[in-house]
């Protein structure tokens, strides 16, 4: 597998994608947005996956955007479809039913960085650089950054970010909650992958009912997602995890969730 556009590494739950086209600074092309959507696609009715990293290999990117060489190639039509592809993974990533955790370890622009937003927790390297550098290029950030990063970071810091195409580096970053951690590079995945086992020790329903809960509640008025949150509530009652926990608490031990 070391020739693949996307490396997959499966260890106990968790599994690690990595962008593999260091030497184009893993920038996205239709052979990697194909690989990483049917991956993630795969995931969904797993149940024995519960979180999932995505990273970029090498030491320099994490993931440049597109490819635009690839892109200078490429008539209206398949820009079009480039757009309409990278712009429903994304959202499926974003609405995936397990944590998504994005270990930025390196230079993320563009869609490198839609990619991050599309993610459940962002942790940078130090090294990271980070921006939605579109309007450089008289184009606009097409792969959900107009909506998912005021939504983040909030609309008067989105647009400035937007308009200027402007780059912040991984302590701005994390100043203004595009990120949720910096760590030091030799640290990014050891850190990502402590978080996804605090993440594996809960229960693999209250995850999925919570992710859902946010999302969904997030978009509406605050009585809405009351009763968003109200209902995945009681999706989770009858399970027998909800009965684990209870009973590991009482028994003052660890609980074994098995996602039913």
């Amino acid at each position: 597998m070391g020739d693949s556009v996307l490396l997959v590494e499966e260890d106990a739950g968790v599994v690690t994608l990595t962008l593999n086209r260091p030497e184009f600074m893993n920038s996205l092309n239709f052979p990697l947005l194909h690989a990483l959507r049917d991956q993630i696609e795969s995931f969904r009715f797993r149940a024995d996956v519960r979180v999932v990293i995505i990273t970029g290999s090498g030491e320099k990117a994490f993931c440049a955007g597109a490819d635009l060489k690839e892109r200078a190639t490429l008539a209206p039509e398949k820009v079009k479809e480039y757009i309409f592809t990278i712009r429903n993974l994304f959202t499926s990533i974003e609405q995936l039913n397990k944590a998504v955790i994005v270990a930025v370890n390196g230079i993320a622009l563009g869609g490198g960085t839609e990619l991050a937003l599309a993610g459940d927790i962002r942790i940078a390297s130090n090294s990271a650089i980070m921006g939605l550098t579109e309007t450089r290029l008289a184009i606009i950030p097409g792969a959900g950054g107009t909506q998912r990063l005021p939504r983040l970071v909030g609309k008067g810091k989105a647009k400035e970010l937007i308009f200027t195409g402007g780059r912040v580096n991984a302590r701005e970053a994390l100043d203004i909650g595009l990120v949720n951690k910096i760590c030091e590079p030799q640290d990014l995945i050891d850190e990502c992958k402590k978080m996804a086992a605090m993440i594996c020790a809960t229960g693999p329903i209250a995850i999925e009912q919570a992710k859902y809960a946010i999302n969904h509640g997030f978009e509406t008025d605050i009585n809405t997602g009351l009763a968003i949150e109200s209902n995945a509530y009681w999706v989770c009652i009858p399970t027998e995890d909800r009965l684990e926990g209870l009973a590991a608490f009482k028994e003052k031990r660890k609980p074994v969730f098995k996602g039913k």
